[in-house]
């Protein structure tokens, strides 16, 4: 069995090649001066089962997965699944305005063309899946691993950003072994926003804000600062998948305590592997 990583997981590919008891296949990647990408696999796939990962944001990450899946498909090998820890376009799974693609199914048709299997990770949302038509496909839950490392961490509240998303929260409470809440806004008047668990109280606790994705900061942000002033000891904000857009993590690190995110993407605030998550999906 060989994993083969692209330049975007790198940390993860490795993490997941110790989980699957495999090889870490020799890749190069390089980019020539107009900005084309080039990959080679300098390791002989014939007849292996192998395991590509490589999560397709930014855009540029998308040519390098499509490159490294049939360079790994001009070997005879056994199978091929392609693992897309955060699948990037899932957030547009229909169509809001005449005109539009839906990304969501664009994205998953090409992937499926050259692959055997797809996983991926907390997809935003859930019933992008369905349109991997020919293949199989697999949304692996990162809350056990988000689970494990906060119940390491003294946690004794879970909470997620909006009512949405409570189910994630509880599941990750729990792991931890602790009680989960969501929170809701309340306008006071033009300028103000209180932001509060709707039924617990938060003075003198360790509190985790739970997300799937993190982009601009600004919701959990604006929590953090909030549950500071209800008396929160403590604010860690943790997703699994770490895009911090633009001024995020300035913002974020203004407020929280501890800033944590996944593996899926690779950032400098990972601090949780969902590899053996991948894996006791895969092996199932």
């Amino acid at each position: 069995m060989f994993v083969v990583g692209g330049s975007a997981s790198q940390q993860l590919s490795k993490e997941l090649a110790k989980s699957l008891k495999g090889t870490l296949a020799k890749v190069e990647i390089k980019r020539f001066p107009d900005d084309e990408c080039y990959v080679r696999i300098d390791d002989d796939l014939d007849g292996e089962d192998v395991f590509l990962v490589q999560t397709t944001w930014p855009d540029k990450n998308i040519i390098e997965l499509f490159l490294l899946q049939d360079a790994i498909k001009e070997f005879d090998v056994s199978s091929l699944t392609t693992v897309v820890p955060y699948f990037g376009y899932a957030r547009q799974d229909k169509q809001f305005r005449s005109g539009e693609p839906i990304s969501a199914r664009a994205l998953a048709k090409l992937i499926q063309l050259n692959t055997d299997e797809f996983m991926t990770v907390d997809v935003h949302t859930p019933s992008v899946i369905d349109w991997f038509e020919d293949v199989s496909a697999k949304n692996v839950p990162g809350y056990p691993a988000v689970g494990r490392f906060l119940k390491g961490k003294g946690i004794q509240l879970v909470l997620s950003p909006d009512e949405g998303r409570a189910d994630n929260a509880k599941r990750v409470a729990d792991v931890v072994g602790c009680d989960a809440d969501f929170l809701v806004k309340e306008r006071l008047d033009g300028e103000t926003v209180h932001i509060a668990p709707k039924s617990l109280e938060v003075k003198g606790k360790k509190v985790a804000i739970v997300d799937d994705i993190i982009s601009t900061g600004g919701t959990i942000a604006k929590a953090a600062e909030s549950l500071k002033e209800q008396g929160a000891s403590r604010i860690l904000a943790v997703c699994t998948h770490g895009l911090f857009a633009g001024e995020a993590l300035k913002k974020l690190r203004a407020v929280c305590d501890e800033i944590c995110s996944t593996d899926t993407i690779e950032n400098p605030t990972t601090c949780i592997s969902v590899a053996s998550e991948i894996a006791r999906v895969a092996k199932d």
